[in-house]
């Protein structure tokens, strides 16, 4: 469909991704669209405004933009959204980007409703990763948190795609400390009883939300291990997925669980990745607004991928340090499924 792969012997740069502080990029996380049948409270608001399907990249465009980026080092590509398995004909993208010589790591990062249905094409595609959001393991909870969603599709994904053998499953959980605070241990059992390992998110301030107040809703990385270690014991590990995880091994088990903390441990000094959002602009930080759209410049020079890459060298030069979150203050008004999960 998308016709040859690019030869990363013809085309790899000399020099990887390095911003101005120092980091080497080399993790992309590509929104293929920023809908998705779900509407989590911490995520968009109840009543949405998408895109025009006519204003998002083309499946082709995405593998272009993937096939610059593995050129000039990035090694793992992780699709997002919104919803990513909601996207039309989204398997011919995980199969042209399983495709792409030097890419090492193909991950999705999906609600969980679709994977039976495309769990069998994503592995053969090549992907070996799979992050699922899960807040709560309560039926009625979990309706409440994601307005639309069903406790019993989502759990029977994760079944389906742990008994087909993906190198890695992952879970993950925004918790809320008057929501859904109740579910830290039990989603820590669930983990632990179907080897899955399992991230904590504190939610992150991104668009202006009426369904609950941030400042009100937030708990730290820390009170939630304070709270784990109170029924359970937790040692300090020192693997990395790449991300932004910190992890933490449970003891005879092979389940870690990791807190992703932007808020009280920030991780900016190590960060190694950037986004595409489903409309084809080069985001460099999660909590800030610089952007390059590389949409534009792949319509505007057709067939000169050198053009888009030279492009992404550039913007590594105003690649933020960090980014400045505070729930009392929201200065990005993108929603999360805007942004790329």
């Amino acid at each position: 469909m998308f016709g040859t792969t690019q030869s990363s012997h013809e085309n790899r740069q000399n020099n990887a991704l390095i911003d101005s502080f120092g980091r080497k990029i080399n993790y992309l996380r590509l929104s293929v669209t920023d809908r998705c049948d779900f509407r989590c409270v911490y995520c968009m608001a109840e009543d949405m405004t998408f895109l025009p399907r006519a204003q998002l990249c083309t499946l082709e465009e995405l593998v272009h933009i993937s096939q610059s980026f593995v050129a000039l080092g990035i090694r793992k590509i992780r699709i997002t959204g919104g919803e990513p398995l909601i996207r039309k004909n989204i398997q011919s993208l995980f199969q042209a980007l399983g495709e792409i010589e030097d890419l090492e790591e193909l991950a999705i990062t999906t609600n969980g409703a679709h994977l039976i249905e495309h769990a069998q094409s994503l592995q053969a595609a090549g992907v070996k990763r799979i992050n699922v959001s899960l807040d709560s393991l309560d039926s009625a909870q979990f309706t409440q948190l994601t307005r639309t969603g069903n406790l019993d599709n989502v759990l029977s994904g994760i079944d389906h795609v742990n008994k087909l053998g993906f190198a890695k499953i992952k879970l993950n959980a925004v918790v809320l400390k008057n929501r859904n605070v109740d579910q830290v241990i039990p989603l820590v059992r669930f983990a632990i009883d179907n080897g899955l390992d399992l991230s904590f998110i504190e939610e992150m301030p991104l668009g202006n939300i009426s369904e609950h107040n941030r400042s009100e809703e937030f708990i730290s990385s820390e009170a939630l291990r304070e709270l784990i270690q109170s029924q359970l014991s937790l040692l300090p590990s020192s693997e990395s997925t790449g991300g932004p995880s910190r992890y933490w091994q449970v003891p005879h088990s092979n389940t870690k669980i990791g807190f992703i903390s932007p808020h009280s441990e920030n991780f900016c000094d190590a960060c190694n990745r950037v986004r595409v959002s489903a409309e084809g602009k080069l985001l460099l930080c999660l909590g800030n607004e610089h952007a390059v759209d590389l949409k534009q410049i792949i319509r505007a020079n057709p067939g000169q991928p050198e053009q888009v890459q030279q492009a992404i060298i550039k913007a590594m030069e105003i690649k933020p340090e960090r980014h400045y979150f505070d729930n009392d203050d929201v200065q990005i008004v993108r929603f999360m499924n805007t942004t790329g999960g």
